[in-house]
């Protein structure tokens, strides 16, 4: 498939999304992680040459945020990600965000433009979406401080809401043996 007919039926499927029942008011949806289901590695080198590893953010909350900016649910919500992880610092909350598929230019001028300082990790072939079985986008990996994966949430959410409060808390909330 080329470049234009996957945007295209990208572009779609973030439209199913946000017409589909149930969704709709919300916008979003967020799908459990199943606990039989493997937790992919992420190994990526951000923008600025930095190693982001998965496993190293143990002891924080991560959400793992696939987008692109072709994608208008994506741009929209963006500034409430980049809000959220400077209002919450780099101590309890680490966003990466994955960029779909663009070249390295494309992802910089777009990070310029918007003045984002949250670490942007190019996904320039979709293997870190694809392992992450990401296919909608924006799609967001909720990962708790303890490291378990606890869902993908699919779709755009302006995380200064309550529904975005009430994630994070779950996400933020030491283990039960360290309350």
């Amino acid at each position: 498939m080329n470049c234009r007919r996957l945007r295209v039926a990208l572009c779609l499927a973030c439209a199913a999304l946000a017409a589909s029942p149930g969704v709709q008011a919300q916008g979003y949806e967020v799908v459990p992680w199943s606990a039989h289901k493997p937790v992919p590695s992420l190994q990526a080198t951000d923008l600025n040459g930095q190693v982001w590893r998965l496993k190293d953010l143990r002891g924080k909350a991560v959400l793992i945020n696939f987008w692109a900016s072709w994608c208008e649910p994506c741009r929209a919500e963006m500034p409430s990600l980049q809000a959220l992880a400077q209002s919450l610092g780099p101590e309890k909350l680490r966003v990466l965000a994955v960029n779909f598929k663009e070249s390295e230019g494309t992802v910089r001028r777009y990070a310029q433009r918007n003045e984002l300082r949250l670490p942007i990790l190019p996904d320039p072939a979709g293997l870190l979406a694809r392992q992450w079985g990401v296919r909608l986008f924006p799609s967001t990996v909720l990962i708790s401080a303890d490291g378990r994966v606890r869902g993908v949430l699919r779709g755009e959410l302006d995380w200064s809401g309550a529904e975005a409060a009430s994630l994070l808390a779950s996400l933020l909330a030491p283990p039960p043996g360290q309350r």
